[in-house]
């Protein structure tokens, strides 16, 4: 029910649709035949225009997930060891790509190529690529599946990789993950994501018991400069409004033990999640 409720609000909320929607209440009040509408409907369409100049010119995408990906950085240097990495979906294109029977890869391909780099570094790390469907209209075609021809094409061996297929969101990528592979508490994991979406990976990670290593990629911000680019703008602003929401609505549901996980707070007290036969 709360994977439906989601894919419903987000599907709303969404800046991109809302401006759409906005802009044709405006035209339809501007054409009624009442006078107030009219005058209302102009103000709306002055405040409309107004937000859809500002996200094409101004960094306002860039100020909101800025404090996103900066959260957590980059390790500086890795160990010599790792005991194994772990790859969240949603760099695959799951309707283009099962129109055309390939794997297609879209923005967020960096989490693909940073994991392929650290499986060839560490060949004695276990590996797991976790993401199934996020659709709510089709539950057949999962993510994992077309990694897999995407994995093997770019030499990793699959033998290595253990695929978890179910999960729909962040939330049941730890869950789920963490009950296949059970990891050691000493275990050195690193957890590949984009780094707009790294606080709330490490969030749900951390609230079942998985304390990994962040290795963010797929940044989005390049210093705030000035552009004129809406389409850009807008991707921008889109993205790290979902994340603001999706972190408030993961505190709220208790998927996470704070609202903005940080890189090091000896505060956080993790609560293990136990899994019956």
């Amino acid at each position: 029910m709360i994977f439906a409720l989601s894919k419903v609000f987000w599907a709303i909320a969404n800046p991109g649709n809302l401006l759409i929607l906005g802009l044709l209440g405006a035209a339809a009040g501007a054409v009624s035949p009442w006078p107030r509408l009219r005058k209302l409907a102009r103000g709306v369409l002055g405040v409309l225009l107004a937000a859809m100049l500002a996200i094409a010119v101004l960094p306002v995408g860039d100020w909101l997930i800025s404090p996103l990906e900066r959260r957590f950085p980059p390790p500086r240097e890795l160990p010599g060891r790792v005991d194994g990495v772990i790859v969240l979906g949603g760099m695959i294109n799951l309707e283009i790509s099962a129109a055309h029977g390939r794997p297609e890869l879209d923005r967020a391909a960096d989490r693909l190529t940073a994991f392929v780099a650290l499986a060839r570094k560490y060949p004695e790390a276990r590996l797991v690529f976790t993401g199934g469907s996020g659709s709510l209209a089709d539950s057949e075609h999962r993510e994992a599946d077309f990694a897999q021809d995407a994995l093997r094409d770019l030499g990793v061996e699959l033998a290595r990789v253990l695929f978890e297929r179910d999960s729909r969101n962040t939330q049941e990528n730890a869950l789920f993950t963490y009950a296949r592979v059970a990891p050691g508490p000493e275990e050195f994991w690193l957890l590949i994501t984009s780094a707009s979406h790294m606080p709330r990976a490490v969030g749900v990670f951390r609230r079942v018991g998985w304390q990994v290593t962040p290795y963010p990629v797929d940044y989005y911000t390049d210093g705030g400069s000035l552009r004129f680019d809406f389409q850009w703008g807008l991707e921008v602003f889109s993205t790290a409004l979902r994340e603001w929401i999706g972190l408030t609505a993961y505190r709220l549901l208790g998927w996470t033990d704070r609202l903005f996980p940080a890189p090091r707070d000896d505060r956080v007290t993790v609560a293990r999640v136990h899994f019956g036969k």
